[in-house]
């Protein structure tokens, strides 16, 4: 996990040395995105380079940017989890180091951008040759951030919105997940969000069956989401998503010989707190938690605005626990499992079932909100932890799991007759957790911490009753509550330049 920037000129004649002025101040802008390591070059004359290192994986030979002995230079910021195969299937001789992120280099250098669907993790990546070849990529759900804007010195890339100076902050918006480009093509698409055809379907097989397939598909890719050369841990909520997750590491820790680490953070006597304490006691974990109140949540609202580079009201409310939790977290380990996505892949939401019962209605929404996460939950994980130099993992949505999650017949994914939700995947871990908490009905993250009784009054009191409907007219800007208004307000302050509609992301819930 690191933050990273370039620049890629057009041949008119820029000045390197403006170039890589230019690339300096964009990269002091994200350090805290890798507090462990920095550097950057020039690639040609067209094409600087700028890397911070959050070190997880090789720790002593994955320094970045990271070059090739014919000029080929790369920074990368995530994890490619199936490197050991992309090395045995390239030939470990192309290879220097044991750095995940070395794979991506040695598969643009020999296969090119069109093969890029074959990495298997969470990245984004901009890679340049001194003949002025570049190419510029996101993972095909945009679980690792990657923004560009095009100005008058070139091209610009960075893991932020804040890195860019003003006049790009004023063109910048999102990279588009599942997407290279290149200075000769344009932007191509490389992937979708949900992989085609990669499994069978389970229509006509016995629930149990299916049910054995979801355990043992989730349960390798947690396994493989621990991958480091550092301590892993997991946040904790208590909802089914998080704890199923930490009772599979918690179980390969066990068989290591070790003890997971698992982090939860709530007011005191929160729902979401209370239970992840029980779930940490059963699975036998060491377990850290910290606690909120209202002068300490509202403290930091200014900060998580700022980092988490959106004012959507729900986002800022769920963002604001995690950013004590990464604060916490981070004390002990440098990356934690979540349990984001669950959700969209097991129609976990309310609205899915009210508006979309339909099977082909409810398939087709939950790839459209599959294919919306890197603007919402993803982009809020992603932020929070990154400010605290804190890498999150998201083993549910490994392109394995989709494709499995996607295969399963709708009826599989109903309401219980009783309402609660996930039914198949609560069946899928009798056992793994006690019966109370593995049925246990979800609870908004914002809600179930006690974050949103702290936080919505006193922001909503920040606002005059005719504010709101003046401040929809005057900027533009789609403002659904005062709360709102006032996040809003926070964001313009922290980044000027930039359009409130390339950052605006929102998920329908009714």
């Amino acid at each position: 996990m690191c933050g990273i920037a370039a620049l890629y000129s057009e041949p008119t004649g820029t000045d390197p040395l403006h170039t890589r002025a230019a690339g300096e101040w964009m990269l002091s802008r994200i350090t805290h995105c890798g507090p462990d390591d920095s550097d950057h070059r020039l690639v040609g004359e067209r094409a600087w380079l700028g890397h911070t290192r959050l070190s997880i994986v090789d720790l002593a030979g994955g320094r970045q940017p990271m070059a090739a002995p014919d000029g080929w230079s790369l920074v990368c910021n995530g994890e490619i989890y199936n490197h050991t195969d992309i090395r045995k299937s390239l030939g470990q001789e192309w290879f220097a180091t044991a750095s995940d992120s070395e794979s991506a280099l040695v598969l643009l250098r020999r296969c090119g951008p069109d093969a890029l669907h074959r990495l298997q993790g969470m990245w984004a990546l901009c890679a340049a040759a001194p003949d002025g070849r570049f190419v510029a990529a996101r993972d095909p759900l945009g679980i690792k951030p990657l923004y560009w804007a095009r100005t008058a010195d070139g091209v610009h890339f960075a893991s932020e919105l804040r890195a860019f100076p003003p006049e790009a902050q004023a063109a910048a918006e999102a990279f588009p997940p599942g997407c290279y480009w290149t200075p000769e093509t344009g932007l191509v698409r490389f992937a979708e969000a949900v992989p085609p055809g990669r499994t069978r379907r389970w229509d006509g097989v016995p629930a149990a069956d299916a049910e054995s397939a979801t355990r043992e598909v989730l349960a390798d890719s947690v396994v493989r989401h621990l991958m480091a050369d550092v301590d892993v841990g997991v946040f904790l909520s208590g909802g089914l998503d998080s704890s199923i997750v930490a009772a599979v590491a918690a179980a390969e820790y066990g068989s290591r010989g070790e003890r997971l680490k698992t982090f939860a953070v709530g007011s005191p006597g929160s729902p979401d707190l209370l239970a992840a304490r029980e779930v940490a006691e059963f699975l036998g974990t060491e377990h850290h938690e910290t606690l909120l109140d209202a002068d300490r949540a509202i403290s930091v609202v200014d900060r998580v605005v700022a980092s988490v580079e959106s004012f959507d009201a729900s986002l800022i409310r769920s963002a604001v626990p995690n950013w004590f939790l990464s604060e916490l977290a981070s004390q002990h380990v440098k990356a934690v499992l979540t349990g984001e996505g669950a959700d969209e892949l097991f129609a976990g939401y309310g609205y899915y079932h009210r508006g979309h019962a339909a099977p082909g209605r409810l398939e087709l929404e939950l790839k459209r909100t599959l294919g919306r996460l890197h603007g919402l939950n993803l982009q809020r994980c992603d932020r929070v932890t990154m400010a605290h130099g804190l890498e999150a993992r998201v083993p549910f949505l490994d392109a394995d799991v989709i494709a499995h999650a996607m295969s399963l017949p709708p009826e599989l994914k109903s309401l219980e007759p009783d309402g609660i939700e996930k039914g198949h995947l609560r069946r899928a871990f009798t056992g793994w957790l006690p019966e109370r908490l593995l049925w246990r009905r979800k609870v908004q993250f914002g809600t179930g911490s006690g974050a949103q009784d702290l936080l919505t009054p006193h922001f909503e009191a920040r606002v005059g009753d005719g504010e709101l409907a003046a401040a929809v007219q005057e900027s533009g800007t789609e403002l659904r509550t005062k709360e709102e208004l006032a996040y809003y307000r926070i964001f313009r302050q922290a980044l000027p330049s930039v359009r409130p509609e390339a950052v605006l992301t929102r998920f329908a819930t009714a």
